[in-house]
């Protein structure tokens, strides 16, 4: 009887034992446990990576773009003529919005006109509006002006105006640009245009963009390319190389198109006329100030473009100094 009451009693304390150990070892486990959880470093999500940054497509400039210190980038066309009385993007690298703006001082006189050049158109008795209206205009956004502000025969309607559907060719691309043309609405190229029309007469007026970021080899090179397409196509066709317009002083949106370089790029132009046998007309000449600058009345506004009266002004100049 006493042996069964100590194996009970026993068998309780042992019981006990275990009891107390299993306890301990629960909450040692718990303990451990909320170790780790308060180890555990929760990190919100990062509003950068959880919402997506949104870039400004750049503005065409030319592009002119391309960053615009190399040939444009470049550039995405509109898929419609631009207003004039908007500040075109030539190139890649040249947007508005990064821009820094300038004072465009000129650091010399400029100088167009090389003595004795043969090739320089000089003053004639008035042509006429029949001169006017054979001529076929090839060139950037200073060109497609004319067709904005009606001044030749047709209005918005003219047949006269060779532009690529943006409204601006950028002489570094017009060995690949297409231009709308006019008589069907197609986009070819210059070349095939200048096949079908055989113009009588064609003013040629590019390289404003050019000169923020082509070099004189470079401008001449891609010039000289274009005049002699021509006259290979159309040897019949009179090829006048028109002078870069000046720029106002209120002009800020691209530094490097001043009219220091502007004036340079003008002789690069009267000695590619020379060299190919075609003309230059200086109409630089007509539409600078004493101040070295475009005046504030010549232009719509953003210091580059011409107005309507300017455009007129520029005409009248073509038909006193035609080529006969």
């Amino acid at each position: 009887m006493r042996n069964k009451k100590r194996r009970f009693t026993f068998s309780v304390i042992v019981t006990l034992a275990l009891f107390t150990v299993f306890l301990i070892l629960c909450m040692s486990c718990n303990r451990k446990s909320a170790g780790r959880t308060d180890d555990i470093e929760i990190t919100p999500p990062s509003t950068a990576s959880a919402i997506p940054s949104v870039s400004p497509s750049p503005q065409e400039a030319q592009t002119p773009v391309p960053s615009m210190t190399s040939a444009p980038s470049v550039t995405p066309l509109p898929t419609q003529p631009p207003d004039p009385t908007q500040v075109p993007a030539e190139s890649p690298d040249a947007s508005p919005e990064t821009a820094t703006p300038q004072t465009n001082t000129p650091s010399s006189p400029p100088t167009q006109m090389i003595p004795g050049s043969d090739a320089q158109l000089s003053s004639t008795d008035d042509m006429g509006q029949e001169y006017i209206d054979k001529i076929i205009f090839l060139g950037d956004s200073t060109t497609y002006g004319l067709k904005y502000y009606e001044v030749l025969s047709g209005g918005k309607e003219t047949k006269q105006v060779w532009t690529p559907v943006s409204g601006t060719l950028t002489l570094s691309q017009q060995g690949f640009a297409t231009i709308v043309y006019p008589p069907t609405g197609e986009e070819i190229p210059i070349r095939d245009a200048v096949e079908r029309a055989k113009p009588e007469i064609m003013v040629i007026t590019l390289g404003v963009n050019g000169v923020s970021f082509m070099d004189e080899d470079y401008f001449k090179s891609e010039y000289t390319s274009l005049v002699n397409d021509i006259r290979e196509t159309s040897p019949d066709t009179k090829v006048i190389l028109q002078s870069i317009f000046p720029i106002a002083s209120n002009y800020e949106y691209q530094g490097d198109i001043n009219n220091t370089n502007i004036s340079a790029a003008n002789g690069w132009i009267l000695a590619i006329a020379e060299e190919t046998g075609v003309k230059y007309l200086d109409t630089y000449s007509v539409l600078i100030g004493s101040d070295g600058y475009m005046p504030q009345e010549y232009h719509n506004g953003d210091g580059l473009h011409l107005n309507k009266d300017s455009f007129n002004l520029v005409l009248n100049y073509i038909r006193t100094h035609g080529y006969t």
